[in-house]
């Protein structure tokens, strides 16, 4: 059961956004669980280190699982993904900001050409709608 006001929201949000907003919302929660990790190892605090980093990945896994592999690009990405998720496993073993900072630069590096993506396709479906 949704109790607090914002709860509700956020379930509306998701439930009404389009893929392409889906899509930014998965690196948003990303990037804002990594920084949430590196907050952790700033403060010795390895609970919330790992517990971040985890929820992280879990979005990176999920990044994975839903690539559409009809388009050549996704071998990339998932390539990527597979890095990405493999520079947080290292930075939650090693403790290491580097490497979770280098994953958070990816990840801002693709919604940012996720976002312009989605403004061209937005653009082309008002023009040919």
């Amino acid at each position: 059961m949704i109790s607090s006001p914002y709860e509700k929201y956020r379930q509306s949000s998701v439930q009404t956004s389009s893929p392409a907003q889906l899509l930014l919302m998965l690196f948003d929660g990303a990037v804002r669980f990594a920084k949430m990790a590196i907050d952790g190892i700033e403060s010795a605090d390895m609970d919330k280190m790992t517990v971040n980093f985890g929820k992280a990945q879990a979005i990176v896994r999920e990044l994975t699982n839903t690539l559409d592999h009809s388009y050549e690009v996704s071998k990339g990405l998932a390539t990527m993904y597979e890095y990405i998720s493999y520079l947080f496993t290292e930075a939650n073993l090693k403790k290491s900001k580097a490497q979770a900072e280098e994953a958070i630069g990816y990840l801002q590096d693709f919604r940012q050409t996720f976002a312009q993506a989605a403004k061209l396709a937005a653009g082309q479906n008002v023009q040919h709608g």
